[in-house]
């Protein structure tokens, strides 16, 4: 039996995990789940972002399953980095992981290319950075206001985001190629301990090819010629831009899904969309994202057959050829219908 934090979050979050649940019942996986209310409601209720003790609570389950943070009464960056930010650098959830995957029937921005040429995992460090926190402001308000942000960067952080990568790739057993995305020839002291890590954890994969890219030069050729890559590893900042130029090549947010990775620890999966708080309620959000979110979150569990089933799933409802679009209220079905639409293929 798996024990699953469910947080619901904001706007059409709740929604598609209703959806996503629903994917996981048809499975037939044994799992219990306890719901957690956080988000913007409860900070405006209470002023709090996570109550005393909830990330030591959300310690003691299998998996977390979060449905979307962010709510337009909430100035932006609270919520963000009091629960999403506090909660993966707590539980220490080193790793960011994203499949860029084109399913059959999903409109992609990019001509002539099919799913057999967008199929790609970035591995994207996901506590260090500078997304970490330090630096401050000085002189506020004045004409002589500094502001710093400290890109923090360690060697142990580096190495172990790149070792899981060097794993990925082989695991997955495609092209057996793995790139390092950064900026070395502008950020060279942070660039110096990304490049000495690839490349000494590197020596002890000898069947698995090296690359470097630019991370510009990466979003090029995300465009041109995403057939290229395989798996890549970067670090937090170019991978969080990189990864939402991935969603909108494979679809956009409404099929994207993502996992907050403590290889050691509790992990944490969403769906990359947000919680579009516009369309709250009204039955015309997509929820393939959260059941893709399930899926990898099966697949973490070690439940790899019904994994297997989600996504199978998944693809025959688009092969089906009654899903009209991946946007909110295009889909040629409501929310709750193409849950069950979907589960019907599980």
């Amino acid at each position: 039996m798996h024990n699953i934090a469910v947080i619901p979050g904001d706007g059409t979050g709740p929604e598609v995990i209703v959806e996503a649940l629903k994917a996981m019942d048809a499975t037939g996986v044994p799992y219990q789940t306890i719901e957690f209310g956080w988000g913007g409601e409860h900070y405006l209720k209470t002023g709090e972002t996570l109550p005393e003790g909830a990330v030591d609570e959300l310690r003691e389950f299998d998996a977390i399953l979060l449905g979307a943070i962010g709510h337009p009464d909430v100035a932006p960056g609270i919520l963000e980095k009091g629960i999403l930010l506090s909660a993966r650098f707590q539980l220490d959830q080193y790793i960011n992981l994203r499949p860029v995957k084109l399913y059959p029937n999903v409109e992609t921005p990019l001509r002539d290319k099919g799913p057999e040429d967008i199929d790609f995992t970035v591995v994207r460090e996901n506590t260090e950075g500078i997304y970490a926190g330090m630096g401050g402001i000085l002189y506020e308000g004045t004409l002589q206001e500094v502001s710093t942000q400290v890109n923090q960067t360690t060697f142990h952080g580096a190495a172990r985001a790149i070792r899981y990568a060097f794993e990925l790739t082989r695991q997955r057993n495609r092209e057996k190629l793995l790139h390092l995305v950064f900026k070395t020839n502008v950020l060279t002291f942070a660039g110096a301990t990304w490049w000495r890590a690839f490349n000494e954890i590197g020596e002890e994969y000898p069947d698995i090819k090296r690359d470097y890219m630019h991370v510009d030069a990466a979003c090029m050729w995300f465009v041109k010629n995403p057939e290229w890559f395989d798996v890549l590893v970067t670090d937090n900042l170019f991978g969080d831009i990189i990864t939402d130029l991935g969603a909108m090549i494979q679809g956009g947010m409404g099929i994207a899904a993502g996992g907050n990775i403590n290889p050691e620890g509790v992990s944490m999966f969403e769906p990359i969309g947000g919680s579009a708080p516009k369309y709250t309620g009204q039955d015309v959000i997509n929820p393939l994202a959260a059941i893709n979110a399930a899926q990898m979150m099966l697949s973490y569990l070690g439940e790899a057959d019904a994994a297997d089933r989600v996504e199978n799933a998944v693809i025959k409802a688009l092969e089906s050829g009654r899903i009209e679009s991946m946007s909110a209220g295009r889909m040629g079905m409501g929310t709750s219908e193409m849950g069950d639409f979907v589960a019907g293929f599980i």
